[in-house]
């Protein structure tokens, strides 16, 4: 069974809840799970004690049967001091400009250094 600590929805439209459980990856979202572990409120400030609220023991327990964390609750557990840091992902090469509207962009550059030198030369 491959084990997943992700956040289930609740709330209601437009003032959500977070439930953050240990649940079958192959449930569905909001399906059945198999512990609550915290909860997470974003209609809450920042600095909130009450915005992100996690159970530790619970959490490492699970981790070590296995359980992966889903990409926010491993920024959530890097801000209580339990893991690393996430790996930020690299943006995309798909959405990168394509050929022409780079070199574009870097005439453009030349054409504004060359500008900016013009006046200094003088």
């Amino acid at each position: 069974m491959a084990l997943k600590i992700r956040m289930s929805r609740a709330g209601t439209r437009h003032r959500p809840f977070y439930k953050i459980v240990v649940a079958d990856s192959r449930k569905p979202r909001d399906g059945a799970f198999i512990e609550r572990l915290g909860s997470y409120n974003p209609m809450l400030q920042k600095d909130d004690k009450n915005r992100v609220v996690l159970d530790v023991d619970r959490i490492r327990h699970w981790m070590s049967k296995g359980a992966l964390p889903s990409d926010r609750i491993t920024i959530f557990l890097h801000q209580a001091g339990l893991g690393p840091k996430p790996v930020i992902r690299e943006t995309p090469k798909k959405s990168a400009p394509k050929a022409k509207a780079q070199e574009r962009a870097k005439a453009a550059a030349e054409a504004a250094a060359k500008a900016a030198e013009a006046p200094a030369q003088s």
